[in-house]
């Protein structure tokens, strides 16, 4: 029977699988969300940074092929600088032109797209990236690799991220495959930098080309994100770690400097010609920092050289030495003369590598731990620890940079993912390449020994020489039998090496394991995509107030000039947390006072200080000075997320300020921490809001606590000795009447348990709550956090809209009532008590045509004193009486 020759048809197999490996993600990350997340209006696209990036795109298109580096309708009053490069935009804009998408339903759906095609080009790049580090076959096996790894990779090439993650994963790959491939050439072209002979034409064209298109590469990957940087910082590492392998095995380095010279000379060249629509030397904005920087990576380079060629012939110690002496002297040289640059390098270093408190609240920012490492990677972190110790052991055998390069890129992915969790989406690179070459090379080595052991060859391997029946015994002396020597030679010759097929089926099965189960967890991904959108309570109230708020008279489409644009007067800001900021100004068409991007955050106009300040005049001061007219509160940055704005307002106290923490005894000598709400937190401008609806109240059930010092319990924590639900009254001369007498170390205090603990005690101040002035409830959305309480449980909803009003001035003494009902048909009462003779009251009793209303006049308690209050009164600040 004729044997077919694979062999022969080896490209189109490979080209096949490609195209297979391909569909994958297309499948997993595009049609199976998209079958869920595409309505008539859209996509609810996932979580907050695809919002806006779809924004762009909308406004890219308007003014195709027009960029806009700054925009009006976020972070009011000053509006906020792109820091990102426009090629993703541009892409997805350019798609929507050539296929007609004009409307924001359309622009949706082709921008979705973009990603998980993204994830499908990643395939074919990282099959020619391991083939040419190893070979074909490796190849595949990290092109099928990178087709279903998961984790922050899968996630953000999913149909609806529409964000620049996947397009920074696929340029930076595609500048490691041309870089790699420049080695390659270069390093083969054989030519010397102080020999003329061998700078002709002929012997520099191919290394300059390579390395030109590296260079292209490069400046691919700069115009999506100035962040590319970190990848002139690998070449800056491998660079140094190649010269001093190539200074002890007595090699030239000259390829290296050609390499690097072209490399950055064309990024220099692009990246001039592109601009620097930034100021300063900021490497993480586009400043002229970046042309300094690739300027002295040529130069140091060429110092690299110079040393190594000085000192050739030298005892080896020499050059590591003279690296080390002429390191210090441009460090202090730096320090000395150029503080301004030093502390720049110092700080951006600190800041990418360490960690602050703040970063912590930035799900893309804190650290990357075992945890998150396992549960994305699992398997594939052996492999890769397997690929990166048959790497090594490569250049041990012979020295390549490609695969010194792929280490060092290695080393400080790693490093960053390990600081910032974000980076994981670029190591997935990592750990396909790494995992492809140790599957590979354990295939190679046992390949043959499989075949031998699955499909031996008729009369290999016998269990005795001599038993094979096929051929006649040799007779020996007087006729008696000896011993086939050449066979059993060719017998032990042919039996497989049971050990390389045990190491061949073991990496066989952990490679499938780690595929099979990451494919499952991509098919998961997919299925699940839609419940990471926005939620359908923001969704219904930022329709309302795009219907039913003034408009800000900001061309949501046009494209300002950050120098000469001023806002105009009837623009105004919205308050929030910052990670609503893009929701408000896609759905709302509103400008919120701060963003996704944490600007407008800290300081003391920031939403931090806000939210937790326990003062109204203190945050009505931050309003006045941004500009702010309404303020949008939900129940997560009342509880889940309260330590976020906590932590950014005070990254040295946090949540400890409004969140008591006890030890509560279990048994003998062990004990259970549970968290308490202490008065500030009640008293905080998210609590008073949406909990109160900024309305005076008074505690009712509060928790008595008597407890020892953590010092005097000899714990970590204080310890609860008794704790009480008691009425108000009861709990405050219960602690009066403890802590008159309490012994050293031992207190009462009144607080509540937390609300995980017991869900109703968010509306349950330990002390009376002062009512807010100058804010008045605009909307609410329908759901009830609390509906699973009953129709005799409280009515807490999940986001609700403020306006922030002068409000109107009576004159009187007491507590002044009005009763309200909201546009949920939820009623309570507005209560205040008056401060030094006068009641400001927010809510108008006539003349107002929104949907939340006042049922009758304002009446000051125990009294017959009635005043109605005009719309006008309240907008003009008027004293009625």
């Amino acid at each position: 029977m004729a044997r077919i020759d694979l062999n022969k048809y080896r490209p189109y197999i490979i080209v096949g699988l490609i195209v297979l490996f391909a569909l994958l993600p297309l499948w997993t990350r595009g049609f199976l969300p998209a079958a869920d997340m595409v309505t008539p209006e859209g996509v609810n696209l996932l979580e907050n940074d695809p919002w806006y990036t779809v924004r762009q795109v909308e406004q890219a298109v308007a003014n195709f092929p027009g960029y806009a580096w700054f925009d009006a309708m976020t972070l009011y009053p000053t509006g906020d600088v792109v820091y990102w490069g426009p090629l993703f935009v541009q892409i997805i804009s350019t798609l929507c032109v050539l296929v007609g998408a004009t409307t924001r339903p359309e622009i949706m759906v082709v921008a979705c797209w973009v990603p998980p095609l993204m994830a499908a080009a990643m395939v074919p790049v990282t099959y020619l990236l391991a083939k040419k580090i190893a070979d074909w076959k490796t190849g595949l096996i990290a092109a099928g690799l990178i087709a279903v790894i998961g984790g922050n990779y899968a996630y953000r090439s999913l149909f609806g991220f529409v964000d620049h993650h996947i397009a920074e994963t696929l340029f930076s790959t595609i500048f490691v495959l041309a870089y790699v491939a420049a080695l390659y050439t270069a390093r083969e072209g054989r030519f010397s930098l102080t020999s003329r002979e061998t700078l002709k034409i002929e012997t520099l064209k191919m290394p300059v080309i390579t390395a030109a298109l590296a260079g292209v590469a490069y400046l691919l990957g700069y115009f999506n994100m100035p962040t590319i940087i970190l990848f002139a910082l690998i070449v800056v590492a491998f660079t140094l770690v190649q010269f001093l392998l190539d200074f002890f095995q007595d090699r030239k380095s000259d390829y290296l400097v050609l390499v690097n010279a072209v490399v950055f000379g064309v990024a220099i060249i692009g990246v001039a010609a592109f601009g620097f629509p930034h100021p300063g030397l900021d490497l993480s904005r586009y400043t002229v920092g970046h042309v300094v920087a690739y300027a002295v990576l040529i130069a140091g380079t060429l110092v690299l050289y110079g040393l190594s060629t000085y000192l050739r012939g030298r005892p080896k110690y020499y050059f590591p030495a003279a690296l080390a002496l002429v390191a210090a002297a441009a460090v202090a040289a730096l320090y000395v003369a150029l503080p301004d640059i030093y502390n720049l390098l110092i700080s951006s270093l600190l800041s990418f590598f360490g960690e602050q408190p703040v970063t912590t609240t930035v799900g893309e920012a804190r650290a990357w731990l075992y945890d998150d490492a396992w549960k994305t990677f699992h398997w594939g972190l052996v492999l890769a620890a397997g690929g990166a110790v048959t790497l090594l052991w490569w250049i041990w055998q012979k020295v390549n940079p490609a695969h010194v390069f792929v280490l060092v890129w290695t080393a400080v992915i790693f490093a960053s993912t390990a600081a910032h969790v974000r980076y994981e989406y670029y190591f997935a690179a990592n750990i396909a390449l790494l995992s492809a070459v140790f599957a590979g090379a354990v295939l190679n080595m046992g390949w043959k020994d499989v075949k031998r052991f699955f499909l031996p060859k008729r009369g290999e391997i016998s269990s005795e020489p001599g038993e094979n029946q096929g051929e006649p015994a040799r007779k020996g002396k007087k006729g008696s039998r000896a011993p086939d020597t050449r066979k059993s030679k060719t017998s032990s010759r042919n039996r497989p090496d049971y050990l390389k097929v045990g190491a061949f089926i073991a990496v066989a099965v952990v490679t499938l394991l780690f595929a099979g189960t990451s494919f499952q967890a991509n098919i998961a991904m997919g299925n699940t995509a839609q419940y990471a959108g926005i939620d359908s309570q923001w969704m219904e109230a930022l329709k309302w107030m795009n219907a039913n708020t003034p408009d800000p008279g900001v061309d949501y489409y046009a494209i300002y000039d950050k120098d000469t644009f001023t806002y105009p007067e009837t623009s105004y800001g919205v308050m929030s947390w910052w990670d609503y900021g893009h929701w408000i100004t896609f759905l709302a068409k509103r400008i919120p006072n701060n963003n996704p991007f944490q600007h407008g955050v800290t300081g003391a106009n920031g939403s931090a200080a806000y939210l937790v300040s326990t003062s109204e005049e203190d945050a009505n001061r931050i309003l006045d000075n941004i500009g702010t007219r309404y303020v949008v509160t939900d129940i997560l940055v009342d509880t889940a997320k309260f330590w976020a704005p906590a932590t950014w307002a005070d990254p040295d106290v946090g949540i400890e300020r409004f969140q008591t923490e006890f030890f509560i005894p279990v048994s003998a000598g062990n004990y259970q921490s549970m968290p308490f709400h202490n008065q500030e937190y009640y008293l905080t401008m998210i609590s008073r809001l949406h909990n109160f609806d900024g309305s005076m109240t008074d505690p009712s059930q509060v928790t008595y606590v008597e407890y020892r010092d953590a010092d005097a319990a000899n714990t970590s924590l204080p310890v609860i000795t008794r704790l009480q639900q008691m009425n108000a009254t009861e709990g405050a001369a219960a602690v009066e009447a403890y802590n008159r007498n309490a012994s050293v170390g031992s207190h009462a205090t009144l607080l509540n348990i937390h609300y995980q603990l017991q869900g109703a005690s968010l509306l349950q101040p330990v002390e009376r709550v002062p009512a807010l002035q100058h804010y008045r409830l605009v909307h609410e959305t329908p759901q009830n956090i609390y509906s699973n309480a009953g129709a005799n449980g409280p009515d807490l909803k999940a986001v609700k809209i403020f306006e922030y009003v002068p409000g109107a001035r009576i004159k009187g003494e007491g507590i002044i009532e009005v009763p309200v009902t909201t546009n949920t048909g939820r009623e309570f009462t507005y209560r205040q008590e008056s401060v030094n003779g006068t009641f400001i009251v927010p809510y108008a009793t006539s003349g107002w045509s929104g949907e939340v209303k006042t049922t009758g006049p304002y009446r000051i308690a125990g009294t017959d004193q009635t005043f109605d209050v005009t719309e006008e009164d309240i907008q003009q600040g008027r004293t009625i009486n």
